[in-house]
């Protein structure tokens, strides 16, 4: 591989990406970085690796709107395992508990997801990229610790059941940024009282970006840096 030229401008403005599945938002933007020997890259908002969907790429100058698009609320569609739960709060983790969820209805579900809604605090997974005394909740939790964490103000607009087929449940969740939708997930179950987790999630809407719009990986791979300037949203525009 080529060493980037840090005297070769970058062309400016926002790559829409369809994250694939396993991959880190940081894995996005070192391949995207290293494909287009790029100076600045950035990302516009984390998700989990098993999570899929909209990631905004910062390229050039639109590194400074970083601060401008993680702000922006987030629309997702996923599904939720009931009767299990984990220690992470999703399918990626180990399971610490199970019940019988047999006995939920389709109508106690949705009763419990509308008591979602609204203006909350909503308290960290351990398994998180918050950092505690500079060290990321994560490691803490892979060494077996757990510490107190502080709950963040949330707001969830749209929590609602799309598919109910026992024990999963499919769902759409439109919320502020900084939202845990697998402590949702989380909660639902312990409501509920037969626990859940998450077990998929796609993030289709950031702020005013839509995965619609959105570029898959291998596509855009296949470009080169004058077809990647083609295809990048103008910093004006946002």
């Amino acid at each position: 591989m080529r060493k980037r030229n840090p005297h070769q401008p970058d062309p400016d403005g926002i790559l829409l990406m369809d994250k694939p599945r396993e991959w880190t938002s940081h894995d996005l933007v070192a391949k995207i970085r290293n494909h287009f020997q790029l100076n600045k890259v950035g990302h516009g908002g984390t998700l989990d690796p098993n999570a899929t969907g909209l990631v905004a790429l910062l390229i050039g100058r639109g590194t400074k709107l970083s601060a401008k698009l993680m702000g922006g609320d987030k629309t997702y569609e996923g599904e939720i395992l009931l009767g299990v739960e984990t220690d992470s709060q999703d399918t990626d983790g180990e399971t610490v508990a199970e019940k019988d969820p047999s006995g939920v209805t389709e109508e106690q579900l949705r009763a419990e997801m509308k008591k979602a809604l609204g203006d909350q605090m909503q308290m960290p997974p351990m398994v998180s990229a918050i950092k505690k005394n500079g060290v990321p909740l994560y490691k803490l939790a892979r060494k077996g610790q757990e510490v107190e964490r502080e709950p963040r103000f949330i707001h969830i607009y749209k929590f609602a059941l799309h598919e109910f087929n026992p024990p999963r449940a499919t769902f759409e969740v439109m919320s502020t940024k900084g939202t845990y939708v697998r402590t949702l997930a989380h909660d639902l179950g312990r409501r509920l009282g037969c626990g859940a987790c998450l077990s998929e999630l796609r993030r289709t809407q950031s702020g005013e970006f839509s995965l619609s719009n959105a570029w898959e990986l291998d596509d855009v791979l296949e470009w080169d840096r004058a077809e990647l300037s083609k295809h990048l949203i103008p910093i004006h525009q946002v």
